[in-house]
């Protein structure tokens, strides 16, 4: 089967790499080798079929790693897919500390990749939690509560900011921290901002 080239974009995430070199310019190797176009995103190697995310490629400080974008639909028959925390809805990775692991992992590792070119073949999505699922902390309910343009402002966020705003809320174990993080961020929901924007 014929490799599409690398992109020239891309080289410097491979060449500087200061940890994992030979274990990430191998698992760049093993995603080209299944037909996906490597593009730049997040500031790391992205492989996409057509214009969908299928895989990308991180480096940590403890390992390496691929993470799938829909992993949660892979059929885990060899169970090395990780969900990086509970919050983590959709994506999942595989985690590596040694080249001898990729090398030994490479034919599985193709199959997980096949199958999540598959997935996005066939259109499917990841049934995300929805909004009203998430907890809403006391401290941020009262909030909510005594003021209306607070509830309104928040509605009218999209989905994913105000999902984004519910785990900050509901994180810390102190109601203290709680409270401090919703007053820190009220004048950012009026303003129709997400956390990180």
């Amino acid at each position: 089967m014929s490799q599409i080239n690398a992109n020239p974009k891309v080289d410097f995430f491979f060449d500087e790499a200061k940890k994992w070199q030979e274990e990430l310019i191998l698992m760049r190797k093993i995603a080209l080798e299944c037909q996906l176009s490597e593009e730049l995103k997040w500031g790391v190697p992205c492989y996409i079929y057509k214009d969908s995310n299928v895989v990308l490629i991180h480096a940590f400080k403890e390992y390496c790693a691929f993470l799938f974008f829909k992993g949660a639909l892979l059929k885990d028959t060899d169970n090395i897919l990780i969900q990086q925390s509970e919050n983590v809805q959709a994506a999942r990775q595989i985690r590596f500390t040694a080249l001898k692991e990729i090398v030994d992992l490479r034919d599985i590792l193709k199959t997980y990749i096949y199958q999540a070119i598959e997935i996005e073949k066939a259109g499917l999505k990841v049934e995300l939690k929805k909004t009203s699922e998430f907890e809403v902390s006391e401290e941020f309910q009262k909030k909510l509560d005594a003021m209306p343009d607070l509830q309104k402002a928040f509605s009218a966020l999209t989905p994913g900011r105000q999902r984004a705003y519910l785990l900050h809320f509901s994180q810390p174990k102190q109601s203290k921290t709680r409270e401090a993080r919703v007053e820190k961020n009220i004048p950012n929901i009026l303003d129709g901002k997400g956390l990180n924007d």
